[in-house]
């Protein structure tokens, strides 16, 4: 019979991710064929399986973790947030539809059989399940929706570890009142962990005696501040690295502007720009940045076009055709590809209420929108430049049709070899998520600038694949010496 066991918080933030994705390679390390689990993620940083399914970022790092290959069933409900319109809810790696809180809660039933038909299939395949709970379970407004904490832990019967963060203040109180209002589920309770702890151990002692005895729950650990935690806020990658201290070794600074769009999504994709020792990079809307940029990027966004209307409201649009002019390097990356063209046409309403919206213009392209999205992993090379070869991912509603040349791309889902992306002197776009972490293709834009400075380009840094790996074990390093693991792997009966 399969193993499982889960990890809940106090609140949002609280370290879940982090602790499931330590535990996962920890499980891995000691010869266990382990699985991340979170019925129901809310985010707007989400990862595109091999067989083409969108599932949350934050399962896709736990699943590296494990060592296996990411999976729509251990993400089975998806919710990214749309604005007025409510959430976009994904099932399965695919669109459900569209729908508000009354509307979502109102499918409680149909919602729940993907979570459990996930979790049956799971157990077929892996000897252990680490279980990422979502929020607080003690929400007690909306206990009778919960299909991600306590349904699933009674479900499988699995033991619950409550996660309480200390940094943010009232983590006694928090633990205490998260147990004591889960009574009819407290036996599935099994202890609670004390996460980003700073300072003198000694002075924490009592009130852990204390908080242990009133809840009749042992602390399975104090995982300390980890500073470059590597979990960024909704549950992507945001590392740094001791390549960082190279950059004493480089002259000169790329400065990087990713345009902080209302709507921004995955912005994980610029993760690999930020950790490179010669590259500034930030996230503003601001005329003086975008002034004194070397490249600027147009992110992806849940919701293009208006983002586009905000751009265009700020007058950054406009500065954006002049700085084109100024040979300033101009990125479009999904969303962003999409507002550099000339026309957004939105015949069946997908984006907003308009039905066309002129574009920057900037890209000899237009788009349409359709009510499905593509969704599929891509693999390929620059056009210009085969020897640059390419890895990534597509997730995007509409379809860009006029000069598409800069890339040449396989979609792994389809099979189809496509061209992708649009090129015009100094200006880019691409529907390819993920494109930064191909370490030639980066070093390629970023060395184009050191050699416009007067600066030698630099050839090779590190392997942003390395770099993900190398944090893992430092993670799961952390953390095993932080927990019991003794008590871990009895609870987890291994």
């Amino acid at each position: 019979m399969p193993k499982a066991l889960m990890i809940q918080g106090t609140s949002s933030n609280a370290g879940k991710s982090l602790i499931v994705t330590a535990l996962c390679r920890i499980m891995r390390r000691n010869g266990i064929n382990v699985a991340p689990f979170k019925a129901q993620n809310m985010s707007l940083q989400s990862f595109i399986t091999k067989d083409g399914g969108e599932i949350g970022l934050a399962q896709a790092i736990q699943a590296f973790a494990a060592k296996v290959e990411p999976d729509i069933y251990m993400n089975p409900v998806l919710l990214k947030a749309s604005g007025e319109q409510g959430s976009q809810v994904i099932v399965h790696g695919k669109v459900y539809k569209t729908m508000k809180p009354k509307e979502y809660y109102s499918e409680r039933e149909k919602l729940w059989k993907a979570v459990t038909y996930s979790l049956d299939y799971l157990k077929t395949k892996h000897e252990l399940l680490i279980i990422e709970g979502a929020g607080s379970p003690a929400e007690i407004n909306l206990i009778e929706h919960d299909i991600v904490n306590m349904a699933v832990a009674e479900y499988l019967n699995a033991p619950v570890i409550i996660v309480g963060d200390i940094d943010r203040g009232g983590v006694f109180a928090s633990i205490y009142g998260t147990v004591k209002l889960l009574k009819f589920h407290e036996t599935l309770i099994k202890g609670f962990i004390i996460n980003k702890f700073r300072g003198d151990f000694d002075i924490l002692v009592p009130g852990i005696k204390e908080i242990e005895n009133l809840i009749n729950k042992p602390c399975i650990g104090i995982i300390p501040y980890l500073k470059n935690a590597g979990i960024s806020a909704e549950d992507g990658f945001s590392l740094t690295s001791s390549i960082n201290n190279q950059i004493s070794l480089l002259t000169g600074t790329i400065k990087i502007v990713v345009l902080r769009l209302r709507y921004i999504s995955n912005f994980s994709d610029f993760d690999p720009l930020k950790i490179e020792p010669d590259v500034e990079l930030i996230y503003s809307l601001r005329k003086e940045d975008l002034l004194n940029a070397d490249i600027i990027i147009i992110p992806g966004s849940k919701k293009t076009i208006e983002d586009l209307k905000l751009i265009k409201e700020l007058g950054v649009d406009e500065l954006l055709r002049k700085l084109s002019k100024n040979r300033t390097e101009i990125i479009g990356i999904c969303g962003g590809f999409q507002m550099l063209g000339k026309k957004l046409i939105d015949p069946h309403r997908v984006e907003s209420s308009l039905k066309e919206i002129d574009g920057i213009g900037l890209l000899p392209v237009e788009t349409i929108f359709h009510p499905y999205k593509i969704t599929t992993q891509v693999e390929g090379y620059v056009n210009s430049k085969p020897s640059i070869t390419i890895k990534g991912y597509e997730i995007h509603m509409g379809e860009t049709s006029g000069e598409i040349n800069l890339f040449h791309i396989k979609r792994l889902a389809t099979g189809e070899s496509i061209f992708d992306g649009a090129t015009r002197e100094n200006i880019w776009g691409t529907y390819i998520h993920g494109i930064f972490e191909n370490d030639s293709f980066r070093r390629l834009i970023i060395n184009k600038h050191r050699v416009k400075k007067g600066l030698k380009p630099v050839e090779f840094i590190f392997s942003w694949q390395k770099i993900k790996e190398d944090f893992i074990e430092k993670l799961a390093d952390n953390i095993a010496s932080s927990l019991s693991m003794e008590r871990i792997w009895r609870l987890i009966g291994i």
